[in-house]
């Protein structure tokens, strides 16, 4: 998975090759941590909200496949690792693509433009069928909070505690 992600950056900073990477990325401090927490907090419940009310039409738990049929604690390490990478890298990686670059190329076009737009594509990323409009809504909130706090921090953050919440779930389901 990190040499996956590693090869993704770096085709992503090919793209980005030329452009001011600061300000197409949105590597600056919110202007207030305080409020983009609250604002954490905020899209943090909206994505369960969404997930809870749409999760019992869709059914989408089993299409991501991150939970093993037969529990083998041979494979913990393993398991761990894919979390580690799953809570801290996926998450860096996807938001410097879609609320970063993704989010600047399309903000000429309007804002609704650049939320909605790098929400879909965020959950078409992902390739999951069924769970598309779960991960469309996630990317949509995402894209919200990058708009409010004008930074691709908070939406990073966001990101990591929704996955690192979902990972460390799997040992309480079924």
């Amino acid at each position: 998975g990190v040499i996956q992600f590693a090869i993704f950056f770096g085709i992503l900073l090919l793209i980005a090759r030329g452009l001011p990477k600061g300000r197409v990325f949105a590597l600056r401090q919110p202007d207030s941590w305080p409020r983009a927490l609250g604002y954490v907090l905020a899209g943090l419940v909206a994505i369960f909200a969404v997930s809870g009310a749409l999760s019992p039409f869709l059914d989408a738990g089993e299409e991501q496949g991150i939970v093993p049929e037969d529990w083998n604690p041979d494979r913990v390490g393993a398991f761990l690792a894919f979390g580690a990478v799953a809570t801290f890298v996926a998450p860096v990686v996807e938001e410097l693509t879609f609320r970063g670059l993704g989010f600047s190329l399309l903000a000429p076009y309007g804002k609704w433009v650049a939320i909605l737009g790098t929400g879909i594509l965020f959950g078409a990323w992902h390739g999951l069928i069924v769970a598309l409009p779960i991960l469309a809504g996630f990317g949509v909130v995402l894209g919200w909070l990058r708009y409010r706090t004008g930074s691709v921090y908070p939406p990073i953050l966001l990101h990591a505690i929704f996955n690192g919440i979902a990972i460390a779930s799997v040992p309480f389901l079924d």
